[in-house]
């Protein structure tokens, strides 16, 4: 199958890998200097992450710790720049560790350029990572 080029089909491209727990093609949407960004990290998460191979890190054992299930209540608004979207969507699963159920609200600015993600600004509930389990990054909090 071939990459979606729109911002929208590739986002929901991602989605989807992510539910098949498939990072490494995940990580392949992104732009060698592609910037993710989480301004509401709590202390001890990572704010910013320059590059794919950073992003890559970031997201390595994510499905040891969250088993994702859905993305339900998906909304996608195109903006002015057609490169850019703003995307409002919750996850949901559990933890893997304590099998406790995981929610998660999200709001993403997110830029895509030539069909790969160049940044993605990702307004997640910092609540939610307090949960025991829900630590998948080696914060030091």
């Amino acid at each position: 199958m071939s990459v979606p080029t729109s911002p929208a089909d590739l986002y929901r491209h991602s989605l989807r890998l992510l539910l098949d727990k498939d990072i490494s093609a995940w990580v392949d949407l992104w732009a060698g200097s592609g910037l993710m960004e989480f301004p509401f990290a709590p202390d001890g998460w990572p704010g910013r992450l320059e590059g794919k191979e950073a992003v890559a890190a970031y997201m390595r054992r994510y499905p040891d710790h969250i088993d994702l299930h859905d993305f339900p209540e998906l909304r996608i608004h195109e903006t002015t720049d057609p490169e850019t979207i703003v995307v409002e969507m919750r996850g949901v699963g559990r933890l893997v560790e304590t099998d406790a159920p995981f929610d998660m609200t999200y709001i993403a600015v997110v830029t895509v350029q030539d069909g790969r993600f160049t940044s993605y600004r990702d307004s997640w509930n910092p609540l939610a990572v307090l949960e025991h389990g829900a630590d998948f990054t080696g914060s030091t909090r």
